[in-house]
């Protein structure tokens, strides 16, 4: 799924009941996240779930896997990657996901501490691209 189609996705969707079910709908297409990454170094802090994100690169692409033990944190983990999965350094940079967050309508239905995991984990992605 691209960025645009994700977007398009939310927009079509009217109440706040079908928005939850289909974030937790892309949480539960995350690819399998094996035990042995669930280490320290993969771990990323500020959030009440636990959340661990893999990192690798591929020529100047970088690609990311996460998993969480919260269905609404794996679907928040799913909305990331599908905008940084694939793309270089300068790209990811330049996103505003706090942006895509408040424009998918997130920010007016998830706890502030949802909010901050959202940024925590943007936050490591982040810092695994410089």
């Amino acid at each position: 799924m691209t960025p645009q189609e994700l977007m398009d996705s939310f927009s079509y969707l009217i109440n706040w009941e079908d928005k939850y079910r289909y974030l937790i709908e892309l949480g539960e297409k995350l690819r399998d996240f094996p035990e042995a990454d669930k280490t320290d170094a993969n771990q990323v802090l500020g959030c009440q779930a636990q959340v661990w994100i893999t990192h690798r690169i591929e020529g100047d692409k970088h690609y990311f896997n996460a998993t969480s033990d919260s269905h609404i944190v794996r679907g928040l983990e799913a909305i990331l990657l599908t905008f940084v999965n694939g793309k270089t350094s300068k790209e990811i940079q330049s996103l505003d996901m706090m942006a895509v967050f408040k424009k998918l309508g997130l920010e007016d239905h998830l706890s502030p501490s949802r909010r901050n995991g959202f940024l925590a984990m943007s936050n490591k992605i982040f810092s695994l691209t410089y």
